[in-house]
């Protein structure tokens, strides 16, 4: 006997024609999407344009000037008098500076970020957290003056006693590494809060602390969050400006230690393009040099965190 015959209502659904049938897309989320995706293309010819800007007086440094075998690996920086244009302790100075930021913003960025997702109560974590990322807000050029008018001489000459001059490194770094902690600790809270429940809930279950859970599973669990935040904490300082222009020195040097100064590759382009050299000199070029040397630096560091971002990635349902 063959089964009935199913009659539909006129607009009524089906089983099996639901999924044909689909409303037409509202004209504010058609705009809402075509403002995306010309964000988006803005986004990809702005990043165009500066390449392009950047590296054509610099290939012309390199055919006219300077080899890029000299520019890389040469030890001495000296553009404008003995016309001397290896780059590396502009690179030296930047790492050093760099380094010593990472590692102060890491371990207070982490534990900020720990604290507010596993321990802060959800009222203290709203008030927090605003807070912090207010931080990030305050013009570097105020964090370079607090660190040569009063964190040199009385932080760490006065009260530390460390034998420093006025231009260092390290006064450099450290404030540099409070500049980036908001980054750092706001990127890395939001990977942390985005873990389920459910994994803390079982390993309480286990008879797990609060530090294991925090340490072992939720931290593990939310890694390629973190070094996202540490990435992006890295490109802001390696091409901060103000603080290493104000108190890092303009003495190209190599070397690891951080009391003198060191003269970084934004150091540079800072102190040099100010309109006063000739347009097309070799001092003009060599901005450009250095500028595209950052460019590609800051590019590889992003390669190779999304690279580990993507092989670490956790997927939850």
């Amino acid at each position: 006997m063959a089964p009935p015959e199913v009659v539909t209502a006129p607009g009524a659904f089906s089983a099996s024609g639901a999924a044909s049938l689909a409303y037409p897309p509202r004209r504010g989320e058609q705009v809402i999407r075509a403002l995306l995706v010309v964000a988006a293309v803005l986004s990809v010819l702005t990043t165009v344009g500066i390449l392009i800007s950047l590296l054509l007086p610099a290939l012309t440094f390199f055919t006219d000037e300077a080899g890029i075998f000299e520019f890389l690996f040469g030890g001495t920086w000296d553009p404008r008098i003995s016309q001397k244009y290896g780059v590396w302790p502009l690179i030296n100075g930047t790492l050093l500076v760099t380094g010593i930021a990472l590692l102060v913003a890491i371990p207070l960025g982490l534990a900020t970020a720990l604290y507010l997702s596993e321990y802060a109560r959800p009222r203290v974590r709203r008030a927090v957290k605003p807070v912090i990322e207010l931080l990030a807000g305050v013009p570097t050029i105020v964090f370079g003056f607090f660190a040569l008018t009063f964190f040199t001489p009385e932080v760490l000459k006065g009260l530390l006693n460390v034998n420093v001059g006025t231009f260092s490194a390290l006064s450099a770094g450290v404030i540099m590494g409070f500049m980036v902690v908001p980054t750092i600790a706001s990127v890395s809270e939001d990977g942390l809060s985005a873990v389920p429940q459910s994994l803390r809930e079982g390993a309480y279950g286990l008879g797990a602390s609060k530090i294991q859970v925090s340490l072992r599973v939720v931290f593990p669990a939310a890694l390629s969050g973190v070094v996202a935040a540490i990435v992006l904490g890295a490109s802001r300082a390696i091409g901060e400006t103000m603080i290493v222009l104000l108190v890092a020195g303009l003495k190209p040097a190599t070397g690891i230690d951080p009391r003198p100064g060191y003269e970084t590759m934004t150091t540079y382009i800072g102190a040099t393009a100010r309109g006063d050299i000739p347009t097309g000199s070799a001092v003009y070029k060599t901005v450009f040099a250095v500028g595209i040397t950052l460019f590609v630096i800051t590019l590889l560091m992003n390669l190779v965190a999304i690279r580990f971002v993507r092989r670490f990635r956790q997927v939850y349902e």
